[in-house]
């Protein structure tokens, strides 16, 4: 009986050490862990800009309001971090808010999601950010906001449903090459097929 409760205390401590990685920078974190593989709570300083600023040099004042993929330059090491989601349930969001704080010095709090293991070559963590202030300031945001920017963005698309079952945008993309990307043709065909 020993053998099996010794048993399964490793597992349960060999599976928490293994979805929660410490970091470098995971001391005072308040990030919520999602339980992704290679998961590291990540607090640091860093600069807001968006990626083809951080790359090109092509840098508007507003780092693209929310329409260009955005990084954050971490202050302590200038190493650049692909944010690609931010605080809301879906990989929306982080655009939008973080083009709130273009070009300015900020504390974000997030993960650092990445498994060297699933993604040989890679070698880099994309970035989650789930809370960010501005430098000096006391008051964190959370950026869970995209769903009311979203719209703000878009006052006329109204109805029933998610976000993006009402955005042109979308709708646009379906009407023109349909819902597999493959043309409304095969839409119609596959439809017909798989009738019910």
């Amino acid at each position: 009986m020993k053998k099996i409760a010794f048993t399964l205390a490793a597992c349960c401590v060999a599976t928490l050490a293994h979805a929660q990685d410490e970091g470098p920078y995971s001391a005072n974190s308040q990030a919520n862990e999602w339980g992704l593989f290679g998961e590291e709570k990540a607090r640091f300083e860093a600069r807001v800009t968006d990626a083809l600023c951080a790359l090109t040099g092509d840098c508007p004042d507003d780092c693209g309001a929310g329409e260009r993929p955005m990084v954050v330059i971490r202050k302590d090491d200038d190493r650049m971090l692909l944010v690609n989601k931010s605080g809301a349930p879906n990989f929306t969001g982080a655009n939008h808010r973080l083009a709130e704080f273009c070009g300015q010095d900020v504390e974000v709090d997030g993960l650092l999601v990445g498994e060297p293991e699933f993604t040989p070559g890679i070698g880099a963590k994309v970035y989650q950010v789930q809370l960010i202030r501005a430098a000096g300031s006391d008051d964190w945001v959370k950026t869970d906001a995209f769903v009311p920017q979203w719209q703000e963005k878009y006052p006329d698309a109204d109805g029933e449903g998610p976000w993006f079952r009402r955005d042109p945008n979308v709708k646009a993309a379906i009407e023109k090459d349909g819902y597999f990307g493959l043309g409304p043709d095969v839409d119609k065909k596959w439809l017909e097929e798989n009738a019910q």
